[in-house]
């Protein structure tokens, strides 16, 4: 940017800018906004908990198909009333965003210049497509291993024994997968984490490949922590954290070439 249009730009930015109070209605305003969205999706989601519910537990009845009397518990008169309350803020949460996120945009976007703006709007767009795809590798790939696995602790017994079956938990089945779905959406934001603070110049693309031995012992801790405790599980987050972070290294020295390209064609032009 030249020094002419960043003056027109910090003009156009100074000419924008409001007291104090009038930021506050208008935080206000996004941050009703963006609660009337949450509500009217959970309405939705609530209305359709437990197709939503059955959604989630389909890996599960697909790892007992053709055994028949299995079925799923809850022990609490009211566990089921408050599973279904907890599948609908999950649902309303996924369906909110996009709003959410366009609400934090319009109040962000009038105090950044032209090109922090043209540098911030990829990231916006890639937070939600690495969670959908943490989230769909904890479902289609995770869940059905982990189930497998533990499925096959069962017993039938014998002289002597009792059988050991399982017999899930409404609750206890959600909050698995939630915690999982959250935990792996959360972790795919690592190449959006890492880039902007490549960005704004905390780290280096140096720096990272100097460290990436640590960052693969902390990826492996991180998936023995959050993923069920079988080797499977664990290598299922792990290895993509670590493919995430070396595609993270290549973000970062793009962003460093780009610069250093536009130092260059600074300088040529003085």
């Amino acid at each position: 940017m030249s020094a002419r249009d960043r003056d027109e730009e910090e003009a156009h930015i100074e000419a924008s800018r409001a007291p104090l109070l009038d930021h506050l209605i208008e935080l206000r305003q996004r941050l009703i906004w963006s609660l009337l969205t949450f509500v009217v999706a959970f309405g939705i989601c609530y209305a359709f908990a437990e197709q939503i519910y059955g959604f989630l537990t389909h890996p599960l009845a697909e790892a007992m198909q053709g055994q028949p009397g299995r079925r799923m518990i809850f022990t609490a008169l009211y566990e089921t009333f408050f599973t279904y309350l907890k599948v609908a803020a999950f649902g309303a949460l996924c369906l909110s965003f996009p709003m959410v996120a366009v609400q934090m945009w319009m109040f962000v976007a009038p105090g950044l210049y032209r090109n922090e703006r043209a540098a911030f709007l990829p990231f916006l767009f890639a937070t939600p497509i690495l969670f959908i795809a943490g989230a769909s590798l904890v479902y289609f790939g995770l869940m059905p291993v982990a189930i497998r696995f533990f499925l096959g602790f069962e017993s039938p017994g014998g002289p002597g024994s009792l059988p050991i079956q399982l017999e899930a938990k409404v609750s206890d089945y959600l909050d698995l997968v939630m915690t999982l779905i959250f935990a792996f959406g959360l972790s795919f934001q690592l190449p959006v984490l890492l880039t902007l603070l490549g960005r704004v110049g905390i780290v280096s693309s140096d720096f990272l490949r100097r460290n990436r031995r640590f960052a693969i012992v902390i990826a492996f801790v991180v998936a023995a922590v959050l993923t069920p405790p079988d080797v499977m599980s664990q290598f299922s987050l792990a290895v993509p954290l670590c493919l995430l972070y070396e595609g993270s290294i290549w973000s970062v020295r793009l962003i460093e070439k780009r610069r250093e390209d536009a130092s260059k064609s600074a300088g040529e032009a003085v």
